[in-house]
């Protein structure tokens, strides 16, 4: 779809959770930074990309987009990516 000019935050987001579930966290940031900066306001993709920067290694961004993640959820009314970021850093914090 991307070859075929086809870009937009669903797209980008199913691509990133892809590249994360096979392990390859470079692409999957990648594309999941695109898909928030197509929707600020998707609250799961700030999730993912979290996860996926936890993954490469560096807390500093993971923290970053989870926070980003948690203004996002609460902008929205997503209660539980909400509570899910929340626990996230706090084992962050923890192991830190």
């Amino acid at each position: 779809m991307l070859a075929k000019g086809t870009d937009n935050a669903l797209l980008r987001f199913g691509l990133g959770k892809g590249y994360l579930d096979v392990g390859d966290h470079q692409k999957a940031i990648e594309h999941l930074q695109r898909c928030v900066e197509f929707d600020p306001k998707y609250s799961a993709a700030w999730k993912l990309l979290g996860k996926a920067w936890l993954a490469s290694r560096d807390t500093g961004q993971a923290r970053q987009a989870w926070e980003q993640g948690i203004s996002a959820a609460v902008g929205h009314g997503d209660k539980q990516a909400e509570k899910e970021m929340m626990v996230f850093l706090k084992k962050l914090d923890r192991q830190t």
